[in-house]
């Protein structure tokens, strides 16, 4: 039975590189979400009042934060390319400051394929890992590599202070390798980017350094260390979250790899264990993700990773 766990693993770990490198420079424009050139129509953005001088757009790719402050717009995430007038558009509707910098949570094109629609002089910050990747995508080739952060971080980095304050964090890896935590502590908001994309099955880009079996150990010391906030701004979801929701998602990603582990004790294939899952009860709403191989990719790369320990 070791055997075939063995070579179970070797055979979807082959089909999940594939998918994940798809991720990186996807098909053409429009016919998935995801990290890659070219630029794409832009598609109709809703923008949203969250707090006080926070909002945020929906559309386009990943949940753009918009947090003005008193010298100019801070800019979390600019979606998929394309997108950089529709958003300039949209939050000209609320203020007229100008962007003065952008944050990127992570390396995907639908989080960062617009920085290049904004001015260079605008300052670009990310994890330092996310630098790194990013620095392999196609959109920041030649001449364009002054679109990527001009400033990275290791584990926390403080930007401005009083009610400008942003304070970033990194806690590992989960949904990449340089996932980041945006914090607005003084009207108590956080913007989680695709680490916490929404409630599904996360969507683990093991080719860029995400990890099933510390996804969940990484959502916990964010729910745990970031207490200053009542809402959260997700990566994908249509709706703000809660640090309730926040925490109850650790449990989700916790309670999954010891149900792999499980599996794993009891003979079981990847393949068999993914055709054997079922959403908890006590998970009710939660979606079963099909980006990145879906829940078959996730149980392949959880039973890859577990078997190193």
């Amino acid at each position: 039975m070791k055997r075939g766990i063995v070579l179970g693993l070797l055979l979807t770990a082959g089909a999940l590189s594939l998918w994940a490198a798809g991720f990186q420079n996807p098909p053409a424009a429009g016919q998935r979400r995801g990290g890659g050139g070219g630029q794409q129509a832009p598609q109709p953005l809703e923008i949203q009042k969250v707090k006080d001088n926070l909002y945020q757009i929906l559309g386009g790719g990943g949940n753009t934060g918009v947090f003005i402050t008193d010298t100019g717009v801070v800019v979390v995430d600019t979606k998929n390319p394309g997108n950089g007038q529709a958003i300039l558009d949209k939050f000209k509707t609320v203020t007229d400051k100008p962007v003065t910098m952008i944050i990127n949570t992570h390396t995907h094109n639908d989080h960062v394929g617009s920085n290049e629609q904004f001015p260079p002089t605008v300052d670009i910050v990310a994890h330092e890992n996310t630098k790194m990747l990013m620095e392999k995508m196609d959109n920041f080739k030649g001449d364009k590599a002054k679109f990527l952060p001009k400033r990275t971080f290791k584990d926390k980095m403080t930007i401005g202070k009083g009610k400008d304050e942003i304070d970033l964090f990194y806690f590992g890896p989960a949904h990449t390798s340089g996932d980041a935590w945006v914090v607005f502590p003084a009207i108590r908001a956080m913007h989680s980017g695709d680490a916490f994309a929404g409630k599904s099955t996360p969507i683990i880009d093991a080719n860029n350094g995400g990890s099933a079996a510390q996804y969940g150990k990484t959502i916990s010391k964010a729910a745990s260390t970031i207490k200053n906030v009542d809402v959260i701004i997700t990566g994908h979801a249509m709706t703000t979250m809660t640090p309730a929701d926040l925490k109850e998602y650790a449990d989700f990603n916790n309670d999954f790899i010891t149900w792999v582990q499980g599996e794993i004790k009891a003979g079981k294939t990847a393949e068999q264990a993914a055709m054997e899952f079922k959403m908890p009860d006590k998970y009710k709403g939660y979606t079963v993700s099909t980006f990145l191989g879906g829940i078959q990719g996730n149980v392949s790369l959880a039973y890859k990773e577990l078997a190193k320990k």
